[in-house]
């Protein structure tokens, strides 16, 4: 580790640790578990699991709490949020202002962008113009819906979930689906020789954990530990397990 390195872990290890003290013994969490790699239920241990879930429990860690983790799902996690239904959320969540004029979000801990599926082997779409009288699948209420709303002529069906909307495109229900460049990337991996990434990603994005507008103690808390976690080499053994090389 370089000097200058060391010198703002330490810092960072006292400001964490000073000020008043988390009032709460457990961080309660908000996730959509329906969205792999980054939150999911692992089939053997029954347990969420993914790259939020890691993150999010080494948050707690620094923070010296426990993490307990509150599947909810995405149309109604940010009113969760704001009614009290538990303290943060980290669910792939993008940064956007239209959701930061109702929630307060951490430093970016993520980015990534929209790409376009389909099914393996399918002709005509490259690029999101293509999609203009094409049914489009997306999960409701995502960036995802959102960019795929703003096609000119695209039929936009909605879906509760990403796989459910996969599970669309493998049955030719819809001949698309707009999701987040990871989340697409690793249904191929999931079922493979089934659907394919065309083109590029088409949008620039930021994900980021939420907590209610007024809660500054708890955000500063949450912001000093990731910093803590991309000091100390912790978020980079995360993004390795669940994506290989940073």
């Amino acid at each position: 580790m370089k000097p200058l390195s060391f010198v703002l872990l330490c810092l960072l290890c006292l400001a964490v640790g000073s000020g008043q003290a988390w009032a709460q013994q457990v961080l309660k969490v908000g996730s959509d578990i329906t969205y792999p790699p980054f939150e999911f239920i692992d089939d053997k241990t029954k347990e969420p699991t993914g790259f939020d879930m890691d993150l999010i429990r080494a948050i707690g860690k620094v923070m010296g709490v426990q993490v307990q983790i509150i599947n909810t799902a995405w149309d109604g996690i940010i009113p969760g949020l704001i009614t009290g239904n538990y303290d943060v959320i980290i669910s792939a969540m993008t940064i956007t202002d239209e959701r930061a004029a109702a929630i307060s979000f951490s430093d970016p801990y993520f980015s990534t962008g929209q790409v376009i599926a389909v099914r393996k082997g399918s002709k005509g779409i490259s690029e999101p113009a293509h999609l203009k009288g094409k049914r489009v699948g997306v999960q409701i209420g995502t960036t995802g819906h959102f960019a795929a709303e703003k096609v000119q002529g695209a039929m936009i069906l909605t879906f509760q979930t990403m796989p459910e909307a996969f599970l669309a495109l493998k049955a030719g229900q819809v001949d698309a689906v707009v999701a987040d460049e990871m989340v697409a990337i690793e249904e191929m991996a999931a079922n493979p020789g089934q659907t394919e990434i065309v083109g590029e990603p088409f949008t620039v994005e930021y994900y980021g954990i939420a907590v209610k507008k007024g809660r500054t103690d708890l955000l500063k808390k949450i912001n000093l530990a990731l910093a803590q976690l991309k000091v100390d080499g912790t978020y980079d053994a995360i993004y390795q397990k669940w994506f290989g090389v940073k």
